[in-house]
């Protein structure tokens, strides 16, 4: 998705506006973690960039969409441009050392 929304429309209180778009953005979340993934695929990933125009666009995680579109509705801007593009997401499993467990294991009940 690539879009700008407008955060003002005549005859609606800016609030509902801007609830009315991130309703849209999770709405877009939602779908498309909701697409059968591929083989070899554990999950959809997001790219996201959040900016007042495409040029000013930055890089946002995931989780920080919603909360850069309140500052730019905060900011008084007249629209924000929101790109959300779906990826494929792939675990990365991280490594534990056995030894080092079992020692802290050890230490809690020693005491």
């Amino acid at each position: 998705m690539k879009k700008n929304f407008p955060l003002q429309a005549e005859g609606k209180h800016p609030d509902r506006v801007l609830e009315a778009v991130k309703h849209e953005i999770r709405k877009y979340f939602k779908r498309e973690r909701n697409r059968d993934v591929p083989k070899g695929v554990d999950f959809w990933d997001f790219d996201c960039k959040v900016g007042l125009t495409t040029d000013t666009a930055e890089v946002v995680r995931v989780s920080g969409v919603i909360e850069a579109v309140d500052v730019a509705a905060k900011s008084g801007a007249a629209s924000v441009y929101v790109e959300i593009l779906s990826k494929h997401g792939v675990r990365v499993l991280k490594a534990q050392n056995q030894e080092g467990v079992e020692d802290h294991f050890d230490d809690l009940h020693q005491g």
